[in-house]
């Protein structure tokens, strides 16, 4: 069961972006009471339309819209692509009852074409005719924006106040590939009841994003259209949480982001194993993440586990590339709870074993331990697959 937060709507529809008519592309979400919007965006030099106006705009508040479509991601179009995003955006406050500005929005899909938009305003009048609060329109919305993706991707979490109220925050995003850590990642829209500023949302959001989308790799690929957007309504509860009340909602954000990001590599493009990395014993967190980074993206890495290959130089060699400094001599190595590797040595392991755990299972673990520290950090990648490389080879064609 999802939990839904008071004070949002939701619908998709099929507006003629994808090919076959069953298949959702164009979604729009209404809340009221208006809301504070943080977000947090690609940090690739080249960025989307979509990007643009989102970037311009928040944090903010008053926001009562978001329209979000798959298969066309308005990157890369120019003068013409900037106005057809501040239209959608337009369209959507409109049906919101809102001021032009006061809605946001996201586009995912090809780079390099312009929008359509003369279906884009047939489905957006069709979209607010169908808007509902019910799990089955939310669910609608999360497919809209999927492309390459086989499942919609949704997560809920409830809390209680220090003074008995009940907080929800709910989300969806979408992703399969073009899947980088430098948001940094894809795209998402979070939703919840609780009365934030727009500072404290900024700040809570930026703070889950690092610990979660940034915390996925598909390809290593930073997408020009990368969103993450933070809706607060205060539907439920429009007094400002104190600081209890915050670091409840922190780590309930916290935690749905990670579910969220964690389901991305689940859906690679192509992928048969989810690989999770744990780094722990590092001097701060930004050398674990590199390092977590610099593994998950390592082609090498991913397609020995793809071989259901225990080739434990291989990840010892990535760490080492990153440029982060540390005593190989106290490194230590296991994966699947196998120790392969411990004080600058290999350790004498079954790998038929180590192999069998890692073909008979979707899921790899990696656990690297320096002894440079406290830090740690989790990171979620996927391995190669011919099927990533078949999938990707024609996208266009």
């Amino acid at each position: 069961m999802i939990h839904l937060p008071k004070g949002f709507r939701y619908a998709a529809v099929h507006c003629g972006l994808k090919s076959h008519p069953e298949e959702l592309d164009l979604s729009l979400v209404v809340c009221d009471p208006p809301a504070t919007v943080a977000g947090v965006y690609t940090q690739n030099l080249v960025y989307g339309a979509a990007v643009e106006v989102d970037r311009a705009r928040t944090p903010g508040t008053g926001f009562q819209a978001l329209v979000a479509n798959s298969r066309i991601a308005n990157d890369c179009t120019g003068e013409q692509g900037m106005r057809d995003a501040l239209e959608m955006a337009s369209l959507a406050a409109r049906y919101a009852g809102a001021e032009s500005d006061k809605a946001l929005v996201m586009s995912t899909g090809v780079i390099g074409v312009f929008m359509p938009m003369d279906k884009i305003r047939v489905g957006l009048a069709e979209a607010a005719r169908q808007l509902a609060d019910d799990e089955t329109a939310f669910l609608r919305a999360a497919r809209g924006i999927m492309t390459t993706d086989t499942v919609e991707k949704t997560a809920s979490r409830q809390f209680a106040t220090q003074n008995g109220d009940t907080i929800t925050i709910a989300g969806f995003c979408k992703g399969a590939a073009m899947i980088g850590p430098n948001m940094r990642t894809m795209l998402a829209m979070v939703m919840t009841d609780l009365a934030v500023t727009p500072e404290v949302a900024q700040e809570l959001l930026s703070e889950a994003v690092e610990d979660s989308f940034n915390c996925i790799s598909v390809d290593g690929h930073t997408s020009p259209s990368d969103t993450v957007l933070l809706y607060a309504n205060g539907a439920a509860k429009t007094s400002e949480p104190d600081e209890q009340d915050k670091e409840l909602f922190k780590n309930s954000l916290k935690s749905l982001c990670q579910e969220l990001a964690r389901k991305i590599p689940e859906d690679g493009e192509g992928a048969s194993h989810l690989i999770t990395i744990d780094v722990a014993g590092c001097k701060d967190r930004e050398s674990a993440r590199q390092i977590a980074r610099q593994i998950a993206n390592d082609p090498l890495v991913k397609t020995a586990i793809y071989g259901a290959d225990p080739n434990w130089g291989r990840i010892i060699s990535a760490a080492g590339n990153t440029g982060v400094p540390f005593d190989p001599v106290k490194v230590a190595l296991s994966i699947n709870g196998f120790e392969l590797f411990d004080k600058g040595t290999a350790v004498p392991f079954d790998k038929k074993k180590v192999s069998d755990s890692i073909r008979d299972n979707r899921e790899t673990h990696f656990l690297l331990t320096f002894a440079e520290g406290s830090e740690s950090v989790r990171f979620w990648t996927t391995d190669l697959t011919c099927e990533y490389v078949r999938l990707n080879s024609d996208y266009t064609t």
